[in-house]
């Protein structure tokens, strides 16, 4: 089979359809941000594109925080309306029904109706092209204790996070393994036999090379 060669562009998907907060008391605000994504794990650090005209680009250049509420696939509508919409003109928190909480470490609110939030402390901003990129420490997490086990341990599976991709809304699917799957013996651990691990990562299950 062939293969059709087009000139560059962001053609990288799925990539995480959320909800950003930003702003302040009455100034709160909420964005949609597709180009989202994590800059690193230790210290933990996230990114957000923006596009310098939009009305969420000041206010988090004003307070220097955000919040990245991930977004459930059920609240597809909500996410698409707060992307549409601008700020300057509607609340749209009143206008979804949308509940704004306290955040635990910023001083932006968080979206109750989404299950897991990372709260960001802007450190740096890059100026690309279209869009400025906002890097920030996350400084805090807020989960719902539903997707928590006795063990502590997450399961965001249990969601069906939203992920957009060229144009449309997807949303997470089965669970196929845990990162190390390859490896495993077995059924599906068809490379057990003929590959090593970097000595360094083999008991992180992250970060191949």
């Amino acid at each position: 089979m062939g293969r059709i060669s087009w000139k560059g562009s962001v053609l990288l998907a799925p990539v995480p359809s959320v909800m950003v907060t930003c702003g302040k008391g009455e100034e709160a605000n909420i964005i949609t941000i597709g180009w989202c994504g994590v800059a690193s794990s230790k210290p933990p650090r996230v990114y957000i594109s923006v596009r310098p005209e939009r009305h969420s680009y000041k206010l988090i250049e004003e307070t220097g925080e955000f919040v990245i509420n991930l977004t459930p696939s059920s609240m597809v509508e909500v996410c698409d309306y707060v992307g549409t919409v601008t700020g300057r003109c509607v609340n749209k928190a009143e206008k979804t029904g949308l509940t704004l909480i306290p955040s635990d470490s910023v001083g932006v609110p968080t979206i109750e109706q989404c299950p897991l939030a990372l709260e960001c402390r802007v450190f740096q901003k890059l100026s690309l092209g279209s869009h400025d990129m906002f890097l920030a420490d996350v400084v805090s997490v807020s989960v719902d204790e539903d997707l928590v086990d006795k063990d502590g341990k997450l399961h965001l599976d249990r969601v069906n996070l939203l992920v957009y991709s060229h144009g449309e809304y997807f949303e997470t699917g089965k669970k196929l393994g845990p990162i190390g799957t390859s490896m495993q013996k077995g059924k599906r651990g068809k490379y057990a036999k003929i590959g090593v691990r970097a000595p360094e990562n083999q008991n992180k299950g992250r970060n191949r090379r």
